[in-house]
């Protein structure tokens, strides 16, 4: 590379020595020096929009950053013209706590006092690495431009790395879009929590302006965003998306002129890496895939990339001379004593086409597939036979090489650094989950179908008991459970009179349905005669009125009868051929996986990671992820295609966005065009609530669709509690009587008789097993999580926040808290 051009960009990092010595640039001493030719910054002229920040810290360094203009300049103006001069940057160990996010001078002796260039290449940004730091040391610091003086800020360094540690604090966060809900979460960080850094985990800011998934609800302090350049979308004139390096260094101005965001990067170093966003929506290496579908851009690739590396204060260089757009290595690992080594993946940069990829034709249609069947809802067997083809296509020293997400040589470098890392713990911060999320939609469409089947099988029995068996409803529920399963309605009467006789007789179920085959009916219809019987009459010893055994032996006959006759017979079955809807459900009656942008659709290299896990004996692996806008936990398993799923190797904890619409919300949008399969994840629920108003709530089904225990009508009630908040704070309640109000209503849906109903689909469908290895599921959240290290655990704290109040964000910001805890030794997750 020419000498001038890594000065140019990666030399743009300039290093200082706190015990003296110099790289790059002044020098390690109680006063400033000048860089040569260049003098410093005069007169109040001068100002920090962006404030301060500080990123990844090692036993002995870390990288300080800033940005500087000229008070006339706009904050999120490009800089366009040489300043020619030099701003202060001092560091010190002295105590400055009480001048933390003040623009107090700097007390106490300095370890650095240098002069930094200002450049207009940059747009002004300053990337200063300090080294020769104390290890588990507290440093301040603070930039000074002329007779103005940045924030004051802090960072604490890592512990030496054979330092033995007794614990570790810190949190994680991702997916902070500015457009939609509010960044209370990043408020009550910088003023409650007590950390030893960050670890971001990406999409610190968002490509997009103005996407459908980011129009709703938003803080009032937080206006539209307007990229100086960008391109339309879908050659509309709706939502761009950012093109140029002028759009993306636009947004992270825009996003770091938030005081609460400041506050956090002044408070705690980062430790970060990128997602999708930071570039593009669901991207892999240079392409974008919107709507319009896939699409090479080199150029745009390589502006997003110099855009994060000047604003984000990581320790990585960005090689200008490269002429592709892997011209960055932000993957890189970090230890914290023996009691930690953190390592930082790159899961867009170097990963292959998704498996099945969009351009691939609908066999239905001949169209392409787009999003939907190649990175979202994909047909598990599709998915498999093309991974197999890309397989044995490739061939050569790297058979992963057309299905991978990390590349070879990262994916070498994971291995290695895993295998020779002797730290207790060794955390992954991944960007994208490690947990299977499938579907088996022939046991979803068998339990939907059956649970519809309900209400009329209910009023049948009714209608039966008034008008054939003199209110009998045990009788009635008899006779309607063997017409259901094939009988004829004599034969079915005469085994229901028979059924009643051997009951009456104290005759258990053996006899019952000795009785009912003796009184015409098959062995099947016979089952489900008793079946629907014994339910009506456990109703009714129980208490239950007519309805109440009537609803309770239909629920019977269809979890009974109707659902394992649509598993066997799928699109055949007559209850689905009734319902109407044959044509429609059968290209669902087959296994499913929901987000194959994440690790589902790199199954091949997940597997290889986990067996190198396994075979060479490392354990206490906790991956550390985002992107989802959820909160999940669970085991990474080393095949989960195996018999059982496969055995638990490492565990995957995955905090919801700090602001970003929830999964949840993505999924029932996308949802409502499915019909009845719509209710696998979301029914909606209109709550009428005195002097305010109909509240529109929908009951969050996705959760026990996709593996959330079974619930109660306590815990499904609960579950809607930060959901019925926020509708109530848009209804105009006070936030002083939010709570009181809250807790009203949901007292007075849990005594409705309709959300019995509701807790028994929420229990059936969590009946599904769907993922037995998630141990907590949250799909409809936004928060970060706070981790506590220590050499006996892990203990996560995932916080989810409450939502807007009227246009503000809450002052109660916590809602709830749910701990995970991993104990060392052991691949498992406990939840609390």
């Amino acid at each position: 590379m020419d000498r001038r051009q890594f000065i140019k960009l990666g030399g743009f990092i300039t290093v200082s020595a706190a015990t003296g010595g110099l790289a790059g640039c002044g020098g390690g001493s109680d006063s400033p020096a000048p860089a040569p030719g260049v003098p410093p910054a005069t007169g109040a002229n001068w100002k920090f929009p962006q404030s301060v920040a500080s990123g990844d810290p090692r036993s002995d360094s870390i990288m300080l950053w800033t940005r500087v203009v000229p008070t006339s300049l706009d904050d999120v103006a490009t800089v366009t013209v040489k300043s020619g001069v030099t701003v202060r940057v001092q560091v010190t160990a002295a105590d400055n706590t009480a001048s933390l996010g003040s623009n107090k001078a700097l007390d106490g002796s300095t370890v650095v006092d240098v002069q930094l260039e200002l450049n207009a290449d940059f747009d002004n940004t300053i990337r200063h690495k300090v080294t020769g730091l104390q290890p588990n040391t507290v440093y301040f610091y603070q930039f000074t431009a002329g007779e103005v003086r940045s924030n004051v800020a802090r960072f604490k360094t890592a512990p030496a790395a054979e330092a033995s540690v007794s614990q570790l604090q810190f949190a994680y966060l991702t997916c902070q879009d500015w457009s939609i809900n509010h960044w209370g979460a990043l408020d009550h960080i910088a003023k409650n929590e007590k950390l030893d850094f960050i670890v971001h985990l990406g999409d610190y800011i968002y490509e997009t302006v103005g996407e459908t998934f980011q129009v709703g609800s938003v803080e009032t302090r937080h206006g539209a965003l307007t990229l100086p350049d960008g391109t339309f979308k879908n050659g509309s004139s709706g939502a761009k998306y950012a093109t140029t390096l002028a759009d993306y260094r636009y947004l992270y101005k825009k996003y770091r002129t938030d005081t609460r965001l400041q506050a956090v990067h002044e408070r705690f170093a980062f430790i970060a890496i990128w997602d999708d966003h930071e570039f593009s929506d669901d991207c892999w290496g240079d392409t974008q895939t919107y709507a319009e579908g896939e699409k090479h851009d080199t150029p745009r690739r390589r502006s997003a990339n110099q855009a994060w590396f000047e604003f984000m204060p990581a320790d990585v260089a960005l090689d200008s001379a490269a002429t592709g757009f892997q011209n960055i290595k932000i993957y890189r690992d970090f230890q914290f004593g023996k009691l930690m080594q953190l390592v930082m993946t790159d899961e867009r940069l170097y990963r292959a086409d998704h498996v099945v990829p969009e351009q691939m034709a609908n066999p239905a249609t001949g169209l392409p597939l787009g999003s939907i069947g190649a990175r979202y809802l994909v047909a598990q067997d599709l998915y498999s036979g093309v991974e197999a083809q890309k397989v044995a296509a490739v061939g050569g020293t790297d058979p992963l090489a057309a299905i991978s997400m990390l590349g070879a040589t990262q994916r070498d470098w994971w291995k290695s650094t895993m295998k020779a890392s002797t730290s207790t713990w060794k955390l992954w911060g991944n960007e994208v989950s490690l947990l299977r999320m499938g579907l088996g939609g022939t046991d979803a469409i068998a339990t939907l179908v059956a649970l519809q089947a309900v209400a009329k099988l209910a009023t049948d029995i009714g209608t039966t008991a008034v008008n054939s068996t003199g209110g009998n409803v045990p009788v009635a529920s008899a006779i309607v459970g063997a017409m259901t399963a094939g009988a004829s309605v004599s034969v079915a009467a005469a085994a229901a009179t028979a059924i009643a006789a051997s009951a009456a007789g104290g005759g258990d179920t053996s006899a019952r349905l000795t009785a009912a085959v003796g009184a015409g009916l098959t062995s099947v219809q016979a089952g489900v005669a008793v079946l629907a019987f014994g339910q009506a009459e456990n109703a009714a010893k129980s208490g239950g009125n007519a309805l109440a055994q009537a609803t309770s032996a239909a629920q019977g006959i269809a979890i009974g009868y109707i659902k394992p006759d649509v598993q066997a017979n799928k699109a055949a079955s007559v209850f689905v051929v009734a319902s109407g809807q044959a044509a429609a459900l059968a290209p669902y009656f087959r296994k499913f996986l929901i987000n194959c942008d994440q690790w589902d659709g790199y199954n091949a290299e997940r597997k290889a990671l986990m067996s190198h896990l396994k075979s060479n004996s490392i354990g206490n692996v906790v991956a550390l992820t985002g992107d989802i806008h959820s909160f999940f936990a669970g085991t990474v398993n080393d095949d989960y295609d195996a018999a059982g799923g496969g055995t638990p190797v490492m565990v995957d904890l995955v905090s919801a966005g700090v602001s970003s619409d929830s999964f949840f919300t993505y999924l029932r949008e996308a949802s409502a065009s499915l019909g009845s399969l719509g209710t696998l994840v979301s029914l909606p629920l209109s709550v009428p609530v005195p002097n305010v108003g109909t509240l529109a709530l929908n009951v969050n089904l996705l959760d026990y669709t996709m593996g959330k225990v079974s619930p109660t009508a306590d815990s499904l009630a609960t579950s809607l509690m930060i959901q019925l908040r926020g509708a109530l704070g848009a209804k105009g309640v006070p936030e002083a009587l939010l709570d009181a109000t809250m807790d009203a209503v949901l007292s007075a849906i849990k005594a409705d008789a309709n959300f019995a109903t509701l807790v028994g689909l929420a229990q059936q469908l969590a009946s599904l097993n769907s993922n037995p290895w998630l141990r907590h599921v949250n799909t409809d959240a936004q928060g970060f999580t706070v981790v506590t290290l220590t050499p006996g655990s892990l203990v996560a704290q995932f916080k989810q926040v409450n939502k807007l109040v009227g246009g503000n964000a809450p002052a109660t910001v916590i809602a709830r808290v749910t701990t995970a805890t991993v104990t060392a030794g052991q691949a498992a997750v406990v939840v609390s």
